[in-house]
């Protein structure tokens, strides 16, 4: 974890308070997660480390130290991204999407809440629907760093 703790210190310590007050967040920081190898860290494929459970949570710890907002784009792409296409996803959606995810190439977004449903996963209304390079939600509501793409 020394390895989360320096990143964290020199790293996101310079960044936060810029990125606080202009209410930006740069997505080159994903790459950055993702050469450390903590983008995906649980898993043991795909050329990522597979730690522990409380070692992701203690990388999740150092990261959380600096900010809550660094934390929760290493978190969701890891946890709510990643995980679920990994564990649920067929061999051909991982292999298409783990590595430039594990990488910070690319970057998921994850929406859980709306107005009717709350956080019932299985209840939810909202859809996407991609055309071209834009994808357009089809309901007004939060999505985590939905923002980045558009």
């Amino acid at each position: 974890m020394e390895q989360a703790n320096l990143f964290a210190q020199s790293t996101l310590m310079p960044l936060v308070i810029n990125a606080y007050k202009s209410d930006r967040f740069d997505p080159e920081l994903m790459k950055e997660f993702g050469k450390l190898g903590f983008l995906g860290a649980t898993i043991k494929e795909y050329g990522l480390p597979g730690v522990s459970h409380v070692g992701y949570g203690l990388i999740n710890r150092e990261i959380e130290r600096v900010d809550s907002g660094f934390r929760s784009s290493f978190s969701v792409q890891s946890s709510l991204v990643m995980y679920p296409i990994y564990t649920f996803g067929s061999k051909d959606q991982r292999d298409k999407y783990i590595p430039s995810l594990a990488s910070g190439e690319k970057i998921g977004c994850f929406g859980l809440t709306e107005p009717n449903h709350g956080s019932d996963p299985a209840s939810m209304e909202t859809r996407a629907i991609k055309k071209v390079w834009l994808i357009i939600v089809l309901s007004n509501i939060f999505i985590y760093r939905a923002i980045i793409m558009f």
